[in-house]
């Protein structure tokens, strides 16, 4: 039985994260490979492959445990862009680990250890194709922000925190009398949630507005 681990998109869905776990799981078990471990592919727009923890111990973990293929449901996000992902594709070509995209039921080696050319072709496409729609969708969110801000402009609608927001302060102020005098006190975060019962977090914003001078 072939050794594989899964390699699944993080998603603020946890449902979908658990789907793809389910579906791949479930192919692995159909084509009797045994499945060792499961990683969690976190894609950040500002980290390099050599930066990304996740993708540093899934090259280090398939060197060490004969694993002979990672199982993914699409390719898109093996990296931030293009040449990121495959530089993953390629450093697990060096180690005999296939990767194969169930998506489009395409495999980075053959059966007997070697590139595939075609799929490698399939796959440059692919991740070129999805780097182009990441573009389009910035440049459309870039683009309709402009034109909400332009519009804003011409009908002189105000941007920014609303005129309810200074009200708010003032109500802010009123309801943590207690936290903001024991702050100007000097007492900590800690010993100032422990005697009034608001939490750490709330009294660390009212200490910000002590500092401005709101408080």
């Amino acid at each position: 039985m072939e050794k594989v681990v899964i390699l699944a998109r993080v998603s603020t869905d946890k449902q979908e994260y658990e789907r793809q776990i389910t579906e791949l799981a479930e192919h692995c078990r159909k084509m009797d490979w045994e499945v060792v471990r499961i990683f969690a592919n976190k894609v950040s727009g500002a980290k390099t492959n050599e930066e990304r923890e996740e993708i540093q111990e899934l090259i280090e973990f398939v060197k060490t445990h004969q694993i002979q293929r990672v199982v993914c449901l699409e390719i898109s996000r093996m990296g931030r862009n293009t040449l990121e992902a495959l530089k993953v594709i390629q450093l697990l070509n060096e180690h005999k680990v296939s990767l194969y995209v169930k998506n489009y039921n395409l495999e980075t080696l053959d059966s007997e250890g070697k590139v595939n050319p075609v799929a490698s072709l399939i796959c440059t496409i692919l991740l070129e194709i999805a780097q182009m729609e990441r573009l389009t969708i910035k440049e459309r969110m870039a683009s309709g922000r402009k034109q909400y801000i332009d519009r804003c402009r011409r009908e002189g609608i105000k941007m920014g925190r609303p005129e309810t927001y200074r009200k708010s302060m003032e109500e802010y102020k009123k309801q943590y009398q207690k936290e903001i005098s024991l702050i100007r006190k000097g007492l900590s975060l800690a010993n100032i949630s422990a005697i009034t019962g608001t939490s750490i977090n709330t009294i660390r914003k009212v200490r910000i507005l002590v500092r401005e001078g709101r408080g």
